[in-house]
């Protein structure tokens, strides 16, 4: 199960988070900071991309000066949870034309929806980058 989904920048800012389980605000702070420390601090070359914390496991992704991260069980399979970040990265990537850390400051909303087609209550919901897309587009339609 996913604990909780960030989208951080280098300087450590939160630009977009999805908390599965409830925490209090001051839990969700320390461990938004802790989290950013443990995958800023590592090294690009020779280490994996799946990092424990506490009795989870933290796997991420840095794309240019973002990193997206998922805290989740450690019986969760790695890969997998790997996969989906690229998948939701590709979708922002299609949706957005070439997302940059602008569009999800500013088009947050979007953002989330593109998220929500994806994870449903901390699982993976939708994998096929086709028909997340094509929800999006109906939902833009309405607007």
């Amino acid at each position: 199960m996913i604990r909780f989904f960030l989208i951080q920048n280098r300087q450590g800012q939160t630009r977009l988070s999805r908390w599965y389980v409830p925490y209090e605000d001051e839990e969700k702070t320390k461990l938004t900071t802790e989290i950013h420390k443990l995958v800023s601090h590592r090294e690009a070359k020779g280490l994996t991309n799946f990092a424990e914390y506490r009795t989870y496991k933290v796997i991420y992704r840095r794309y240019a000066g973002l990193y997206f991260v998922m805290c989740v069980d450690t019986t969760d399979n790695e890969l997998s949870i790997l996969e989906s970040i690229h998948l939701f990265v590709e979708v922002l990537d299609s949706y957005f034309k070439d997302v940059c850390e602008l569009d999800i400051v500013f088009n947050f909303w979007k953002c989330y929806t593109a998220m929500d087609e994806m994870f449903l209550t901390g699982e993976i919901q939708e994998t096929s980058r086709q028909v997340i897309r094509a929800r999006l587009d109906q939902l833009d339609k309405l607007d």
